[in-house]
Protein backbone atom coordinates (compact mmCIF):
# COMPACT_ATOMS: atom_id res chain seq x y z
CA UNK A 1 0.00 0.00 0.00
CA UNK A 2 1.21 3.70 -0.49
CA UNK A 3 2.38 6.18 1.66
CA UNK A 4 3.20 9.23 2.09
CA UNK A 5 5.48 11.26 4.10
CA UNK A 6 3.64 13.80 6.71
CA UNK A 7 5.39 16.45 9.52
CA UNK A 8 4.99 14.87 12.37
CA UNK A 9 2.92 17.61 13.44
CA UNK A 10 0.03 16.48 11.22
CA UNK A 11 -0.52 13.43 13.09
CA UNK A 12 -3.91 12.45 14.79
CA UNK A 13 -5.63 9.94 16.11
CA UNK A 14 -6.79 7.28 13.42
CA UNK A 15 -3.96 7.35 11.33
CA UNK A 16 -1.99 4.62 10.28
CA UNK A 17 1.93 5.54 10.48
CA UNK A 18 5.32 3.62 9.73
CA UNK A 19 8.19 4.89 11.83
CA UNK A 20 11.40 5.10 9.93
CA UNK A 21 13.31 3.60 12.50
CA UNK A 22 14.38 -0.38 13.83
CA UNK A 23 12.39 -1.96 15.96
CA UNK A 24 14.38 -1.71 19.32
CA UNK A 25 14.89 2.34 18.68
CA UNK A 26 11.53 3.40 19.39
CA UNK A 27 9.16 1.94 22.50
CA UNK A 28 5.94 1.26 20.72
CA UNK A 29 5.73 -2.55 19.85
CA UNK A 30 5.20 -2.40 16.21
CA UNK A 31 6.95 -0.58 13.55
CA UNK A 32 3.92 0.28 11.80
CA UNK A 33 0.98 1.10 13.45
CA UNK A 34 -2.95 2.93 14.16
CA UNK A 35 -2.42 6.00 16.49
CA UNK A 36 -5.05 5.72 19.62
CA UNK A 37 -4.53 8.59 21.14
CA UNK A 38 -2.83 12.25 21.63
CA UNK A 39 0.27 10.48 23.47
CA UNK A 40 1.27 8.52 20.88
CA UNK A 41 1.95 11.39 18.83
CA UNK A 42 3.97 13.29 21.45
CA UNK A 43 5.78 10.19 22.07
CA UNK A 44 6.48 9.71 18.21
CA UNK A 45 7.73 13.80 18.40
CA UNK A 46 10.14 12.52 21.32
CA UNK A 47 11.66 10.18 19.42
CA UNK A 48 13.31 13.52 17.49
CA UNK A 49 11.29 12.48 14.26
CA UNK A 50 10.01 15.60 12.04
CA UNK A 51 8.19 13.16 9.17
CA UNK A 52 6.93 9.77 9.25
CA UNK A 53 5.16 7.82 6.76
CA UNK A 54 1.45 7.71 6.95
CA UNK A 55 -0.57 4.62 5.10
CA UNK A 56 -4.09 6.29 4.13
CA UNK A 57 -5.78 3.06 3.28
CA UNK A 58 -5.12 1.66 6.45
CA UNK A 59 -6.07 5.41 7.98
CA UNK A 60 -9.25 5.93 10.06
CA UNK A 61 -9.03 10.07 9.15
CA UNK A 62 -6.85 12.08 7.22
CA UNK A 63 -3.55 13.81 8.29
CA UNK A 64 -4.29 17.67 10.12
CA UNK A 65 -4.79 20.32 7.26
CA UNK A 66 -1.52 22.21 7.50
CA UNK A 67 -3.85 25.58 8.73
CA UNK A 68 -4.76 23.45 11.45
CA UNK A 69 -1.48 22.62 13.09
CA UNK A 70 -1.32 23.71 16.58
CA UNK A 71 2.24 23.67 18.73
CA UNK A 72 1.98 20.61 20.81
CA UNK A 73 1.19 20.84 24.34
CA UNK A 74 1.93 18.15 26.44
CA UNK A 75 3.34 17.65 30.18
CA UNK A 76 6.54 16.28 29.78
CA UNK A 77 6.96 14.71 33.13
CA UNK A 78 3.90 12.42 32.17
CA UNK A 79 5.22 11.70 28.42
CA UNK A 80 8.69 10.05 30.39
CA UNK A 81 7.12 8.43 32.89
CA UNK A 82 5.14 6.73 29.69
CA UNK A 83 7.85 6.03 27.56
CA UNK A 84 9.83 4.90 30.35
CA UNK A 85 7.02 2.38 31.26
CA UNK A 86 6.63 1.40 27.55
CA UNK A 87 10.37 0.94 27.08
CA UNK A 88 10.23 -1.65 29.94
CA UNK A 89 7.20 -3.52 28.35
CA UNK A 90 8.64 -3.77 25.44
CA UNK A 91 12.20 -5.27 27.12
CA UNK A 92 9.66 -7.68 28.90
CA UNK A 93 8.74 -8.30 25.85
CA UNK A 94 11.85 -9.26 24.04
CA UNK A 95 13.22 -11.24 27.10
CA UNK A 96 9.49 -13.20 26.58
CA UNK A 97 10.42 -13.83 23.02
CA UNK A 98 14.26 -14.67 23.51
CA UNK A 99 12.87 -17.11 25.99
CA UNK A 100 10.08 -18.79 23.74
CA UNK A 101 12.60 -18.74 21.15
CA UNK A 102 14.99 -20.88 23.32
CA UNK A 103 11.70 -23.07 24.06
CA UNK A 104 10.67 -23.61 20.79
CA UNK A 105 14.69 -25.19 19.99
CA UNK A 106 14.56 -27.25 22.57
CA UNK A 107 11.19 -28.45 20.77
CA UNK A 108 13.10 -28.92 17.50
CA UNK A 109 15.68 -30.72 19.11
CA UNK A 110 13.21 -33.36 21.09
CA UNK A 111 11.69 -33.35 17.94
CA UNK A 112 14.65 -34.00 15.59
CA UNK A 113 15.92 -36.54 18.15
CA UNK A 114 12.63 -38.71 18.14
CA UNK A 115 12.70 -38.37 14.05
CA UNK A 116 16.25 -39.93 14.32
CA UNK A 117 14.77 -42.66 16.55
CA UNK A 118 12.04 -43.21 13.72
CA UNK A 119 14.18 -43.52 10.89
CA UNK A 120 16.42 -46.23 12.92
CA UNK A 121 13.42 -48.41 13.69
CA UNK A 122 11.91 -48.50 10.50
CA UNK A 123 15.93 -49.60 9.15
CA UNK A 124 15.32 -52.38 11.35
CA UNK A 125 11.51 -53.17 11.45
CA UNK A 126 12.43 -55.77 8.53
CA UNK A 127 16.23 -57.13 9.37
CA UNK A 128 15.40 -57.30 13.26
CA UNK A 129 12.09 -56.83 13.96
CA UNK A 130 12.42 -57.22 17.39
CA UNK A 131 14.67 -54.70 18.12
CA UNK A 132 12.57 -51.96 16.19
CA UNK A 133 9.59 -52.90 18.60
CA UNK A 134 11.45 -52.24 21.36
CA UNK A 135 13.15 -49.16 20.73
CA UNK A 136 9.55 -47.87 19.43
CA UNK A 137 8.51 -48.77 22.52
CA UNK A 138 11.19 -46.60 24.21
CA UNK A 139 10.24 -43.65 22.29
CA UNK A 140 6.62 -43.82 23.27
CA UNK A 141 6.94 -44.42 26.70
CA UNK A 142 8.20 -41.44 26.84
CA UNK A 143 6.02 -39.58 25.11
CA UNK A 144 3.76 -40.71 26.74
CA UNK A 145 5.02 -39.74 30.18
CA UNK A 146 5.66 -36.47 28.89
CA UNK A 147 2.61 -35.88 27.66
CA UNK A 148 0.93 -36.63 31.29
CA UNK A 149 2.98 -34.97 33.19
CA UNK A 150 2.31 -31.20 31.80
CA UNK A 151 -1.77 -29.35 31.93
CA UNK A 152 -1.45 -27.06 29.64
CA UNK A 153 -0.55 -28.44 26.08
CA UNK A 154 1.81 -26.35 24.01
CA UNK A 155 1.91 -27.40 20.69
CA UNK A 156 4.71 -25.78 18.37
CA UNK A 157 5.19 -25.87 14.44
CA UNK A 158 8.26 -27.19 13.79
CA UNK A 159 11.34 -27.25 10.61
CA UNK A 160 11.70 -30.31 8.74
CA UNK A 161 14.41 -30.25 5.77
CA UNK A 162 13.08 -32.01 2.34
CA UNK A 163 15.17 -35.26 2.14
CA UNK A 164 12.92 -37.50 0.89
CA UNK A 165 12.29 -39.04 4.05
CA UNK A 166 8.52 -38.13 3.83
CA UNK A 167 7.44 -41.81 5.30
CA UNK A 168 9.40 -41.34 8.89
CA UNK A 169 7.56 -37.57 8.44
CA UNK A 170 4.42 -38.19 8.33
CA UNK A 171 4.50 -41.80 10.92
CA UNK A 172 5.77 -39.82 13.66
CA UNK A 173 3.27 -36.57 12.92
CA UNK A 174 0.41 -39.39 12.84
CA UNK A 175 1.62 -40.08 16.48
CA UNK A 176 1.79 -37.57 17.88
CA UNK A 177 -0.79 -35.63 16.67
CA UNK A 178 -2.61 -39.07 17.80
CA UNK A 179 -1.48 -39.41 21.67
CA UNK A 180 -2.38 -35.29 21.64
CA UNK A 181 -5.68 -36.14 20.97
CA UNK A 182 -5.78 -39.80 23.23
CA UNK A 183 -4.80 -37.38 26.13
CA UNK A 184 -7.29 -35.19 25.30
CA UNK A 185 -10.34 -37.68 24.99
CA UNK A 186 -8.81 -38.41 28.88
CA UNK A 187 -7.60 -42.03 27.97
CA UNK A 188 -5.27 -43.79 30.20
CA UNK A 189 -1.48 -44.36 30.14
CA UNK A 190 -1.59 -48.09 28.48
CA UNK A 191 -4.40 -46.76 25.53
CA UNK A 192 -2.23 -43.70 24.57
CA UNK A 193 0.98 -46.08 24.31
CA UNK A 194 -0.88 -48.60 21.72
CA UNK A 195 -2.23 -45.28 20.23
CA UNK A 196 1.37 -44.46 19.98
CA UNK A 197 2.11 -47.78 18.54
CA UNK A 198 -0.18 -48.46 16.17
CA UNK A 199 0.03 -44.71 14.48
CA UNK A 200 3.99 -45.09 14.21
CA UNK A 201 3.50 -48.11 12.35
CA UNK A 202 0.57 -47.54 11.06
CA UNK A 203 2.04 -47.72 7.44
CA UNK A 204 5.29 -49.56 7.95
CA UNK A 205 3.77 -52.17 5.28
CA UNK A 206 4.45 -48.94 2.49
CA UNK A 207 7.75 -50.27 3.23
CA UNK A 208 7.02 -53.16 1.37
CA UNK A 209 5.98 -51.60 -1.98
CA UNK A 210 7.98 -50.62 -4.71
CA UNK A 211 9.72 -47.16 -3.66
CA UNK A 212 9.11 -45.65 -7.44
CA UNK A 213 4.68 -46.04 -6.75
CA UNK A 214 5.81 -44.46 -3.32
CA UNK A 215 7.72 -41.52 -4.98
CA UNK A 216 4.77 -40.90 -8.00
CA UNK A 217 3.63 -37.45 -7.77
CA UNK A 218 0.78 -37.96 -10.58
CA UNK A 219 -2.65 -40.09 -10.26
CA UNK A 220 -2.06 -44.11 -10.01
CA UNK A 221 -3.17 -46.30 -12.34
CA UNK A 222 -5.53 -48.75 -11.11
CA UNK A 223 -3.54 -51.70 -10.44
CA UNK A 224 -1.19 -49.37 -8.82
CA UNK A 225 -4.13 -48.19 -6.40
CA UNK A 226 -4.51 -51.77 -5.97
CA UNK A 227 -1.04 -52.82 -4.64
CA UNK A 228 -1.18 -49.43 -2.48
CA UNK A 229 -4.26 -50.89 -0.71
CA UNK A 230 -2.29 -53.29 0.50
CA UNK A 231 -0.36 -51.26 2.76
CA UNK A 232 -2.32 -52.30 5.85
CA UNK A 233 -1.77 -56.35 5.71
CA UNK A 234 1.97 -56.15 4.42
CA UNK A 235 2.01 -53.69 7.48
CA UNK A 236 0.67 -56.26 10.24
CA UNK A 237 2.83 -59.14 8.15
CA UNK A 238 5.28 -57.47 8.86
CA UNK A 239 4.34 -56.98 12.70
CA UNK A 240 3.61 -60.51 13.42
CA UNK A 241 7.19 -61.11 13.02
CA UNK A 242 7.27 -59.64 16.38
CA UNK A 243 5.35 -61.35 19.33
CA UNK A 244 6.56 -58.08 21.68
CA UNK A 245 4.16 -55.62 19.53
CA UNK A 246 0.43 -55.09 21.58
CA UNK A 247 -2.39 -56.54 19.62
CA UNK A 248 -4.77 -53.74 20.02
CA UNK A 249 -2.10 -51.43 18.00
CA UNK A 250 -2.27 -54.17 15.19
CA UNK A 251 -5.64 -53.28 14.53
CA UNK A 252 -4.98 -49.96 14.10
CA UNK A 253 -2.02 -51.13 11.36
CA UNK A 254 -4.66 -53.39 9.74
CA UNK A 255 -7.62 -50.58 10.25
CA UNK A 256 -6.46 -47.00 9.80
CA UNK A 257 -7.97 -46.75 6.45
CA UNK A 258 -11.60 -48.08 7.27
CA UNK A 259 -14.35 -44.85 8.07
CA UNK A 260 -17.51 -45.46 9.77
CA UNK A 261 -20.20 -45.15 7.35
CA UNK A 262 -18.26 -48.30 5.58
CA UNK A 263 -16.76 -46.51 2.21
CA UNK A 264 -13.20 -47.87 3.40
CA UNK A 265 -11.62 -50.56 1.41
CA UNK A 266 -12.65 -53.28 4.08
CA UNK A 267 -16.41 -51.75 4.44
CA UNK A 268 -15.84 -51.98 8.53
CA UNK A 269 -18.43 -49.41 9.97
CA UNK A 270 -19.10 -47.90 12.85
CA UNK A 271 -18.83 -50.28 16.06
CA UNK A 272 -16.69 -52.73 13.96
CA UNK A 273 -13.96 -50.10 14.51
CA UNK A 274 -12.39 -49.93 17.78
CA UNK A 275 -11.74 -46.28 19.94
CA UNK A 276 -8.08 -46.43 18.90
CA UNK A 277 -8.66 -46.95 15.37
CA UNK A 278 -10.68 -44.41 15.08
CA UNK A 279 -8.22 -42.04 16.41
CA UNK A 280 -5.75 -42.39 14.32
CA UNK A 281 -7.76 -42.77 11.17
CA UNK A 282 -8.72 -39.00 11.80
CA UNK A 283 -5.16 -38.43 12.34
CA UNK A 284 -4.02 -39.89 9.44
CA UNK A 285 -6.82 -38.29 7.13
CA UNK A 286 -5.58 -34.65 8.40
CA UNK A 287 -1.82 -35.20 7.57
CA UNK A 288 -2.27 -36.59 4.66
CA UNK A 289 -4.84 -33.95 3.40
CA UNK A 290 -1.70 -31.12 4.71
CA UNK A 291 0.54 -32.62 2.63
CA UNK A 292 -0.79 -34.91 0.01
CA UNK A 293 -3.57 -32.77 -1.26
CA UNK A 294 -1.43 -29.76 -0.27
CA UNK A 295 -4.12 -28.03 2.05
CA UNK A 296 -3.59 -25.64 4.78
CA UNK A 297 -4.20 -26.73 8.11
CA UNK A 298 -6.96 -24.37 8.62
CA UNK A 299 -8.80 -25.58 5.28
CA UNK A 300 -8.01 -29.76 6.20
CA UNK A 301 -9.56 -29.15 9.61
CA UNK A 302 -13.15 -27.22 7.77
CA UNK A 303 -12.75 -29.96 4.81
CA UNK A 304 -13.30 -32.79 7.78
CA UNK A 305 -15.69 -30.90 9.69
CA UNK A 306 -17.82 -29.99 6.75
CA UNK A 307 -17.52 -32.80 4.34
CA UNK A 308 -16.77 -35.89 5.83
CA UNK A 309 -18.34 -35.85 9.40
CA UNK A 310 -19.96 -38.88 8.61
CA UNK A 311 -16.74 -40.97 7.83
CA UNK A 312 -15.07 -40.05 11.48
CA UNK A 313 -16.06 -40.22 15.13
CA UNK A 314 -18.01 -36.22 15.84
CA UNK A 315 -16.65 -36.12 19.46
CA UNK A 316 -12.96 -37.08 18.15
CA UNK A 317 -13.32 -34.26 15.34
CA UNK A 318 -14.43 -31.50 18.15
CA UNK A 319 -11.73 -32.26 20.03
CA UNK A 320 -9.21 -32.60 17.23
CA UNK A 321 -10.60 -29.05 16.33
CA UNK A 322 -10.17 -27.88 20.25
CA UNK A 323 -6.52 -29.45 20.51
CA UNK A 324 -5.59 -27.51 17.76
CA UNK A 325 -7.07 -24.23 17.68
CA UNK A 326 -8.97 -22.76 14.69
CA UNK A 327 -6.17 -21.50 13.50
CA UNK A 328 -3.31 -24.51 13.81
CA UNK A 329 0.15 -23.86 13.54
CA UNK A 330 1.26 -23.45 10.14
CA UNK A 331 -1.58 -21.38 9.50
CA UNK A 332 -0.75 -17.75 7.59
CA UNK A 333 -3.08 -15.58 9.08
CA UNK A 334 -3.83 -12.09 8.74
CA UNK A 335 -4.37 -9.92 12.42
CA UNK A 336 -6.59 -7.31 12.81
CA UNK A 337 -3.96 -4.24 12.69
CA UNK A 338 -3.47 -5.47 8.97
CA UNK A 339 -0.23 -7.27 9.52
CA UNK A 340 0.51 -10.84 7.99
CA UNK A 341 2.30 -13.66 10.33
CA UNK A 342 2.43 -17.47 10.46
CA UNK A 343 1.07 -19.17 13.47
CA UNK A 344 4.11 -21.04 15.74
CA UNK A 345 2.25 -22.45 18.71
CA UNK A 346 -1.23 -23.49 20.29
CA UNK A 347 -1.76 -23.25 23.94
CA UNK A 348 -4.67 -25.62 24.36
CA UNK A 349 -5.72 -22.94 27.42
CA UNK A 350 -5.74 -20.13 25.05
CA UNK A 351 -7.11 -21.06 21.30
CA UNK A 352 -7.80 -17.80 20.20
CA UNK A 353 -4.41 -16.18 20.80
CA UNK A 354 -1.98 -18.51 19.32
CA UNK A 355 2.06 -17.69 18.76
CA UNK A 356 2.44 -15.41 15.51
CA UNK A 357 5.64 -14.43 13.49
CA UNK A 358 4.85 -11.16 12.23
CA UNK A 359 6.25 -10.23 8.83
CA UNK A 360 7.89 -6.62 9.32
CA UNK A 361 10.29 -5.91 6.34
CA UNK A 362 12.46 -3.70 9.02
CA UNK A 363 13.30 -6.50 11.27
CA UNK A 364 15.56 -8.97 9.95
CA UNK A 365 13.53 -12.80 9.28
CA UNK A 366 16.05 -14.40 12.24
CA UNK A 367 14.50 -11.73 14.81
CA UNK A 368 11.77 -11.69 13.77
CA UNK A 369 8.90 -10.69 16.27
CA UNK A 370 6.91 -13.34 17.39
CA UNK A 371 4.04 -12.12 19.10
CA UNK A 372 1.37 -13.40 21.69
CA UNK A 373 -1.82 -11.88 20.41
CA UNK A 374 -3.91 -11.44 24.13
CA UNK A 375 -0.87 -9.31 24.80
CA UNK A 376 -0.72 -7.16 21.79
CA UNK A 377 -4.31 -6.61 21.95
CA UNK A 378 -4.75 -8.61 18.76
CA UNK A 379 -7.04 -11.45 16.67
CA UNK A 380 -6.86 -12.72 13.88
CA UNK A 381 -9.02 -11.54 10.89
CA UNK A 382 -8.56 -13.81 8.38
CA UNK A 383 -6.84 -16.94 7.12
CA UNK A 384 -4.66 -16.57 3.76
CA UNK A 385 -3.54 -18.98 1.46
CA UNK A 386 0.13 -19.22 1.44
CA UNK A 387 0.29 -19.18 -2.49
CA UNK A 388 -1.34 -15.57 -2.56
CA UNK A 389 0.96 -14.29 -0.33
CA UNK A 390 3.83 -11.36 -2.37
CA UNK A 391 7.32 -13.32 -2.78
CA UNK A 392 8.82 -10.86 -0.18
CA UNK A 393 6.53 -11.79 2.40
CA UNK A 394 6.35 -15.38 1.63
CA UNK A 395 10.19 -16.12 1.81
CA UNK A 396 9.90 -14.09 5.42
CA UNK A 397 7.52 -16.06 6.81
CA UNK A 398 8.37 -19.76 4.93
CA UNK A 399 5.33 -21.09 5.12
CA UNK A 400 6.31 -25.03 5.53
CA UNK A 401 5.15 -27.60 2.56
CA UNK A 402 5.17 -29.77 4.96
CA UNK A 403 3.86 -29.24 8.13
CA UNK A 404 5.03 -30.99 11.20
CA UNK A 405 3.98 -30.51 14.86
CA UNK A 406 5.57 -31.19 18.01
CA UNK A 407 4.56 -30.60 22.17
CA UNK A 408 6.16 -28.99 24.32
CA UNK A 409 8.12 -30.54 26.96
CA UNK A 410 7.00 -28.58 30.09
CA UNK A 411 7.94 -29.09 33.77
CA UNK A 412 5.41 -30.93 35.93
Amino acid sequence: MTGIKISVDRLQVGNYVSLPLGWREHPFLFSSFKLKNEQEIELIRRLGLKLVTIIPDKSDTPPKPLDQVLPPVADSQTLAARQQEMQQEKASRIEQLQRYRRDLQQCEKHFQQSLAQVRSLMGKIQSRPLNAIGEARELINAMTEQLLSVDQMVLHLVSDSEDGNSLQFHSLNVSVLSMLLARECKLPAEAIRQVGMGALFHDVGKLKLPSQLLRKRGPLTRPEQNLMAQHPRYGLDLLNLAREFPPEAKSIVLHHHEYLDGSGPLGLKGGQLDQLTQIVSLINEYDNLCHLQAKVPYSALSNLYKQRKGQFNGDYLGMLIRLMGIYPPGSVVQLSNGQVGLVMSVNSARLLYPAVLVYDPRIPRQEAAIIDLEQAELTIAKVIHPKRLPPAVFEYLNPRTRISYYFEHGKP
